[in-house]
């Protein structure tokens, strides 16, 4: 069974919602998922999955929020080789950098050796419409589709 790693950074929960919504629509694809605070990650394990999912708020102007600066820091020096990984967040439209944290994230995996979905999951404050818990679907969808799921025969993905 395919293991996956969501692990992100959340002060409001809205962070945290997106990251259950991403784990209950890959379970439907029998996942085997850890879905666990950026605080309680431990990065020296990140390789010891198949997928590993980051999803973050951004701070301020466009920063990485203090709690996943030592994650982020600890992942930078890693050699990821091809580690199949995706980025997800939410954040304030009200800010000039929207989701900045996200892209900062993405950016730093693909530097670590990282195989990163380009496709990125940005959600305005918490995903409350139907149309944000979808987007949050899709993207979950559209995450194992990329990452050759679906073609190892071990679930279909409509």
């Amino acid at each position: 069974m395919a293991k996956a790693l969501i692990t992100y950074a959340s002060m409001s929960g809205n962070t945290e919602d997106i990251a259950g919504i991403i784990k209950d629509t890959l379970q439907e694809y029998g996942l085997d998922i850890d879905c666990i605070d950026m605080d309680d990650a431990e990065t020296s394990a990140l390789t010891s999955y198949d997928y590993v999912l980051i999803g973050t708020y951004t701070w301020g102007d466009g920063d990485l929020p203090y709690e996943a600066e030592d994650f982020f820091e600890e992942v930078q020096q890693l050699e990821l080789n091809g580690l199949k990984t995706a980025c997800f967040g939410s954040g304030d439209y009200s800010y000039p950098k929207f989701c900045e944290a996200v892209n900062l994230f993405s950016d730093m995996l693909q530097e670590a050796g990282a195989a990163v979905y380009q496709e990125t999951l940005k959600i305005e404050l918490a995903p409350e419409t139907d149309d944000d818990v979808e987007s949050c679907r899709e993207f979950a969808r559209g995450f194992l589709a990329w990452a050759d799921f679906v073609n190892k025969g071990k679930s279909h993905v409509s």
